[in-house]
């Protein structure tokens, strides 16, 4: 198997992890607004700690879910020129807005996202309400880690990119 079909399929797989821990963080939000809307209402009594999860854990579902989105080809486009190329423009412009965009982008975000949440927990941050949540570094580090994933998917993305540009050359 080529090189670059090991690099890809390997990509895949971690992108596929990423999705699966995506939907597993929807299901586990699901219960948590559950329960939140079943003390707030019948029991008349509210946890701000279970709050704060509830943004924590859509803001890990959102962030770990743009990577899978990327590999599945699934983002949001302008279509309307895109659609009317042949599958040979469609990959250069995939591969070169990738690498001029988002690639750069995505590393911009991640070596600032690093200090960000070195700083945080240097800091000791945790929620400035009484009963939230301590160690805000670990919501923090969504961040830096998301946009990783995302530069993994990007190369993916780039690689099946070259194969359709291939496949249409010939």
């Amino acid at each position: 198997m080529a090189p670059s079909l090991v690099l890809e399929k390997t990509i895949l797989q971690i992108t596929s992890a990423t999705g699966k821990l995506s939907a597993t963080l929807l299901l586990l939000l699901l219960c948590n607004v559950f329960y939140d809307v079943v003390m707030r209402y019948l029991f008349n009594d509210v946890s701000i700690g279970m709050q704060e999860l509830e943004w924590h854990l859509y803001a890990s579902l959102f962030l770990l879910g743009i990577s899978y989105t990327l590999s599945r080809d699934s983002h949001v486009r302008v279509d309307l020129i895109y659609s009317q190329l042949s599958p040979k423009r469609q990959a250069v412009i995939d591969i070169v807005g990738t690498l001029l965009f988002l690639i750069p982008f995505a590393l911009l975000i991640s070596w600032y996202g690093v200090g960000f949440v070195a700083e945080s927990y240097q800091l000791g941050e945790s929620s400035g309400d009484p009963g939230g949540l301590p160690y805000r570094w670990i919501i923090k580090s969504m961040i830096p880690v998301s946009f990783i994933l995302l530069i993994i998917s990007s190369i993916g993305f780039m690689l099946k990119s070259w194969q359709r540009y291939q496949e249409d050359a010939q």
